[in-house]
């Protein structure tokens, strides 16, 4: 008996390596690889996952976040799509160069994000914009309508109907940066802010990973970073008074848009979402009870709506 027990155990071991394992193992999930490149100077951070001859998905972060807020939602798309996540400069691992190197303005992001992804060889793609994604996002979509084959929008902004009253301290720094306006405006850079951020709205907040805002936190305090931050807090501005560029390249090239927002967002309000029908009649719009980052609590929800839009709409 015990020689045939050991017997059997030389056989799992051999001949049954990959079987024992193979009994054991769940279903394989795509993949996701972390990445450097050297862009314009700076070495840009950005997750990928899924086959890419498949459709690209380029997943555009917020603020303070980073490519980390989309590191649930990119196994759920990477089965099918092609996903890029990068960090911007200033951001997540990306490298952050002193305001006095290098302009912290979003057309800047915008053209360093769209070098990133000239060298990725990256011709068309979809693009899913979040919060500070929303302005990187559109100045890709006026500057290549050629590119973009659909527009997923969660508490994207491109509406001053999307505006909360929660603006108005920069609303106050545009107009004069004062030191008190500035020192109202680095309260957003503080942890109860950031907790903030990824609590208000939420209908459970037991399902938002402390991981999330302590991983955004961890770039807010690294030194220098407030500055970058403050200059961009200033430009903003410069967002809004592009919209009615962006509502004009909507309106001209009608792409499809998916707008699945959190409805509590004390931000973005849901008149940001809905106002997206104004110039894409068709936009398909999904208001959410929860908040600003909606990933973290209804990434499920919204990760099907995605599958299901795109599958309609990108081929």
């Amino acid at each position: 008996m015990k020689n045939n027990f050991k017997s059997i155990v030389s056989l799992l071991l051999t001949a049954g390596s990959l079987a024992l394992p193979g009994m054991l193992r769940a279903e394989n999930a795509p993949e996701v690889t972390y990445h450097t490149v050297k862009v314009d100077g700076l070495n840009l951070f950005y997750r990928e996952a899924g086959q890419p001859t498949r459709p690209t998905i380029v997943l555009l972060h917020g603020f303070p976040s980073s490519s980390h807020m989309y590191r649930n939602l990119i196994p759920k798309l990477a089965g099918k799509y092609h996903v890029i996540a990068p960090d911007y400069p200033g951001f997540g691992y990306s490298d952050q160069p002193a305001p006095a190197e290098f302009a912290y303005t979003f057309d800047h992001l915008a053209a360093v994000t769209d070098d990133l992804l000239n060298t990725l060889k990256l011709e068309k793609y979809s693009i899913y914009i979040q919060d500070y994604g929303s302005p990187v996002g559109f100045r890709l979509f006026v500057q290549h309508p050629e590119r973009i084959q659909a527009i997923i929008t969660q508490n994207g902004n491109a509406y001053e109907a999307g505006l909360s009253p929660a603006w108005a301290p920069f609303r106050a720094y545009w107009q004069d940066k004062s030191p008190a306006n500035e020192t109202a405006l680095r309260g957003f850079l503080t942890l109860d802010t950031t907790k903030f951020q990824y609590s208000a709205g939420y209908h459970d907040a037991s399902r938002v990973s402390p991981d999330a805002w302590t991983f955004d936190q961890m770039t807010l305090d690294r030194p220098g970073n407030q500055a970058v931050q403050l200059a961009l807090f200033y430009d903003y501005q410069n967002n809004v008074k592009q919209y009615d560029t962006w509502h004009a390249a909507l309106r001209k090239y009608q792409p499809p848009v998916l707008a699945v927002w959190g409805k509590n967002d004390p931000f973005f309000l849901p008149a940001g979402a809905l106002a997206y029908t104004n110039d894409v009649p068709k936009a398909e719009v999904h208001l959410l009870d929860t908040g600003h980052f909606a990933l973290e609590e209804d990434g499920n929800v919204i990760a099907d709506y995605m599958l299901k839009f795109l599958h309609n709409n990108v081929k």
